[in-house]
């Protein structure tokens, strides 16, 4: 169980903490308040009063020389008859006391006159004996004080269970980084697979973390911050929690995010706090993920203003304090996690803080394999799954991935009272997660002949266009928001793309619109998807990796996640290029791809009968209705493979 509070591990544990007991509190609030009654009816004992009418009740009285005195405030008139009266709209009740409403068109002067004439005390005074000033005290600031005494008592219960200054406004600079300790770390190496490298990277963190003075006698000193970079799901949380397993020291686990707060310089507080426990625990781990949040760069082109003295920047002031090494002796070592390395500080990246950087990089296909191995451990498998199929067929996908495809195979299988996992579940799973689940959606006939040889021309585009990805399945199925999906995925992990390859992609993606002009001339709506890859794979092309000769070998356009001010620099005149060089190589694949379609149109339409009839083919199917030969090594989702798996 994760604790914040820091001791070593020689110590003994100290005592739980006192719990907050809700009854006690509820009958310590339900006292005074019943105290504070009390008090004060003592002073100011309720009397028994009746409010009458002013006529005739009152002017009777008046006439008959009952009225003893009586205090007017504004239009009400408090008073006290001689002689109890009973009033019988208060069910007989009798009392002494009194009071009335005086109307407005009552003649003062004649009712002053009448109260003279039968000897009537007039008086504007309260008639409570001269116990006013202490009432008023006591209902002015009585419940301010009741409140007040609340509080501090709540205050002291809280300081007392937690420890520390005002119980929860005290803890409240307080770090909220969650401490595992070293024995309840059970995450190590051995459940971290497909990223050996950066495993090998760490192995001297973990070394050191075991044996400093190895490395001390010698005069070494160990990296003080160690960044782990790369896209979200590869494993870098994973990663920084089996490195304090392995090294079995505590663990520190906090997002940047939570050091920020609207009040300036809590954030520092925080900071402080958790490198004081870290401190107070050392030889320990201290991981920061999304480090990017108060990480980033304060020179204002990739960051988050100009540099300004606000609550991130005093946030990250004091993480650069606190990684400066003025604590030599303290064994700490600082992991970050961050998805945007570029957009980091350059305080926060020299030597003596972040001064070491482990890449993780998305597994290739034995990491996939060795992946889809952890995450399958407790996962009863059935005779015919094949992992080393299943890492085949998801290229690009990372640990996170491919934990939740295991996770979607598992789930399948149960509902469908599977009493192992098989590999349709497995090839189901990746189907709905790549492709989207299916939806039930009435279509016309219209609708579905159109979708199907829309996805007919995607599929024969990309079984007779080299260097495209070999097509694994096409349904006419609608899944997510789309109509139709044709799916394909290259056999190998592929590193880079050259340009027959994107040419290809942007040819295949054109396929679908194409179909439909050469089908039924004329165009819908359904390719918005279509147009918007085929746009960002030309302009990428173009403006970034140097492929149009109008261009050269110049980037005008950002990359993804690059410095935004870059685009800026370009010159209006470098951005018509561009547009010009865009618009002429979609107009080069859409001229290519009309010609390809035309010329191949029997097996477009052979394949689109095969959709409608059947609404989804895989690639066996898909191949043999287009008449189109497979490829040498193509892996199937189904399992089935024609040639050796790929390496």
């Amino acid at each position: 169980m994760p604790s914040s509070s820091s001791s070593d591990q020689d110590t003994p544990p100290a005592p739980p903490a006192r719990r907050f007991r809700r009854p006690g509190f509820l009958v310590i609030v339900i006292g005074l308040l019943a105290a504070n009654y009390l008090i004060l009816n003592l002073v100011s004992p309720p009397t028994p009063r009746v409010t009458v009418p002013y006529s005739p009740t009152f002017i009777e009285q008046v006439d008959k020389g009952n009225v003893m005195r009586i205090s007017p405030l504004g239009e009400t008139v408090s008073g006290e008859f001689k002689q109890a009266v009973t009033y019988p709209a208060k069910d007989g009740e009798k009392a002494k006391s009194f009071d009335t409403e005086i109307p407005q068109f009552a003649n003062g002067d004649a009712l002053e006159r009448r109260l003279r004439d039968k000897g009537v005390v007039i008086e504007a005074r309260s008639l409570n004996d001269g116990r006013g000033t202490l009432l008023s005290i006591l209902l002015g600031f009585g419940p301010v004080l009741l409140l007040i005494g609340i509080f501090v008592w709540m205050a002291r219960r809280a300081s007392a269970a937690g420890g520390g200054g005002l119980g929860g406004l005290g803890n409240f600079a307080r770090s909220r980084a969650r401490r595992v300790d070293s024995a309840e770390q059970r995450i190590t190496f051995a459940d971290v697979a497909g990223i050996e490298e950066s495993k090998h990277e760490l192995t001297e963190v973990v070394d050191f973390l075991k044996s400093p003075e190895r490395y001390q006698r010698l005069g070494g000193r160990i990296p003080r911050g160690v960044l782990l970079a790369g896209q979200p799901g590869t494993g870098k949380t994973l990663l920084a929690r089996a490195v304090a397993g392995e090294a079995r020291v505590p663990f520190f686990s906090s997002s940047a995010s939570e050091f920020v707060e609207a009040i300036v310089g809590v954030g520092a507080a925080r900071v402080r706090d958790l490198f004081k426990q870290a401190k107070e625990a050392a030889p320990a781990i201290v991981f920061i993920d999304e480090l990017d949040a108060v990480g980033r760069s304060r020179s204002g082109g990739a960051g988050f203003g100009s540099g300004s003295n606000d609550e991130r920047e005093q946030t990250l002031n004091q993480i650069l304090t606190e990684m400066d090494g003025f604590d030599s002796d303290a064994t700490v070592i600082v992991l970050g996690a961050t998805n945007r390395p570029e957009v980091l500080d350059s305080a926060l990246l020299r030597p003596g803080r972040f001064d070491r950087r482990v890449t993780v990089p998305a597994p290739d296909l034995d990491g996939r394999q060795r992946i889809l191995e952890v995450h399958t451990r407790s996962v009863p498998l059935g005779d015919d799954v094949r992992l080393d199929r299943v890492a085949a067929i998801t290229p690009g996908m990372v640990g996170a991935d491919l934990a939740n495809l295991c996770n979607e195979a598992a789930l399948l299988a149960a509902r469908r009272e599977h009493p192992k996992v098989t590999q349709s579940d497995f090839t189901d799973s990746l189907e709905k997660i790549v492709l989207g689940a299916p939806r039930k959606m009435v279509m016309s006939e219209a609708d579905r002949r159109r979708t199907a040889y829309h996805e007919a021309g995607h599929a024969v585009v990309g079984m007779l266009t080299a260097g495209a990805d070999p097509v694994r399945k096409v349904s006419i199925i609608p899944r997510g928001r789309a109509l139709g999906v044709t799916f394909s995925s290259p056999d190998a992990d592929r590193i880079s793309y050259d340009k027959q390859a994107l040419d290809a992609r942007i040819d295949v993606a054109l396929g679908g619109r194409v179909a439909e002009e050469v089908v039924f001339e004329t165009i819908t709506t359904g390719a918005e998807s279509d147009i918007e890859q085929v746009t960002g794979l030309a302009r990428a092309m173009v403006g970034r990796w140097g492929m149009s000769e109008e261009i050269g070998f110049v980037a005008v356009l950002p990359a993804d996640g690059a410095n935004p001010y870059m685009a800026q620099e370009a010159s209006d005149e470098s951005r018509q290029i561009v547009d010009t060089a865009v618009r002429r190589l979609v107009d080069d694949a859409h001229e290519r791809v009309t010609r390809l379609v035309r010329e191949e149109r029997p097996r477009l339409d052979a394949l689109a009968k095969a959709l409608l009839e059947k609404e989804t083919v895989d690639q066996d199917e898909a191949y043999d209705a287009a008449g189109v030969p497979r490829p040498a090594a193509v892996i199937d989702v189904a399992g089935s493979a024609e040639g050796p798996a790929p390496e």
